[in-house]
């Protein structure tokens, strides 16, 4: 019979023909490397987005839109590169969204802050 080792440490595996690790303990160590090279690319960038996302709550609050300075978002860590979407009105304006909030360049130094309204479910 084919002595078999652990894929993590190394150590004999005893059971199963099938088994590779030799513990939970190393299974977990295995997949968790295994998956965090891949993943942490698309951990940071939806990070930012939650960040983001979160910034424009507190900003915005009750209200349905807020006239912001540039400066005031980005001292709270928000990120003009990363949004979720776009979307254009009739007079050609563009606005920026993260999930359902979203933002308006008035001029260099002012943002307007607005929340998108909520769908009906269907």
């Amino acid at each position: 019979m084919e002595k078999r080792m652990c894929l993590t440490c190394g150590e004999s595996v005893v059971g199963r023909s099938d088994k590779r690790f030799c513990h939970d303990a190393c299974r977990n160590a295995y997949n968790n490397k295994r998956n965090s090279l891949p993943n942490s690319f698309v951990r940071k960038i939806n990070d930012t987005l939650k960040r983001n996302r979160q910034v424009l709550g507190k900003i915005l609050g009750k209200e349905k839109m807020q006239k912001v300075s540039r400066e005031k978002l980005l001292s709270k860590g928000f990120d003009f590169v990363f949004f979720t979407n776009q979307f254009s009105n009739a007079k050609g304006q563009v606005y920026f969204f993260v999930y359902e909030y979203g933002y308006l360049a008035l001029d260099e130094e002012l943002v307007l802050v607005v929340r998108q309204q909520k769908f009906e479910k269907v």
